[in-house]
């Protein structure tokens, strides 16, 4: 994999143990990329632990208040791209649409292919967690996750799941489809938590 030249730069300790930072953004991921040409085939489920389960449409996703973060991410292949731009939905407001009951303590992110990522609800509804369709001002591009994608800059960058279809709330946690391959059950990147063992 090739992912343009890194170069490692002291930027005042926003870059973790073991990351080289890059100008490119890698493609990485398991599976396809799915590309959508009819956006009303497209909806994202929210269920699971709480009292207003909801089916959101393309459109029902773009209506609510439209959010912007700028951060740095992390992969845990070790490459960290700096001062990205997104567009999108806080993952908090669709939490608190939906209704999240209070013994819910973990999320499940669905995306295609069966593909899925879990993470702690407190690090899905972090003031930094979005749910987004565009980065640097442009829709994301199919490999990027387009139409929605998590972003969650801080942990490892394989939590930010791409091409969203579920949010499932749950009161255990779940390993997602890379920690049942022995990556880390939260992907703290500042604590270096790559894989299960470390």
């Amino acid at each position: 994999m090739f992912f343009g030249k890194p170069k490692q730069t002291d930027q005042s300790g926003r870059v973790p143990p073991n990351q080289n930072v890059t100008t490119k953004f890698p493609v990485l991921h398991a599976g396809n990329v799915p590309y959508y040409k009819d956006m009303t085939k497209w909806n994202l489920q929210v269920y699971g632990l709480v009292d207003e389960p909801m089916l959101l449409s393309f459109n029902d996703i773009k209506a609510f208040p439209t959010a912007e973060t700028k951060n740095d991410i992390h992969c845990v292949t070790g490459w960290s791209r700096l001062d990205n731009v997104w567009q999108g939905v806080r993952a908090k407001d669709i939490a608190e649409k939906a209704q999240v009951k209070k013994e819910a303590g973990f999320v499940i992110l669905h995306a295609e292919e069966g593909w899925t990522a879990n993470l702690p609800l407190a690090d899905f509804i972090a003031e930094t967690s979005l749910l987004a369709y565009a980065h640097n001002g442009e829709p994301l591009t199919p490999e990027h996750g387009f139409p929605l994608r998590g972003v969650f800059p801080h942990l490892y960058f394989w939590k930010s799941a791409k091409w969203l279809r579920g949010i499932q709330f749950t009161k255990e946690n779940h390993p997602g489809f890379w920690e049942q391959n022995g990556y880390h059950m939260r992907g703290d990147p500042w604590q270096n938590q790559r894989f299960q063992w470390d």
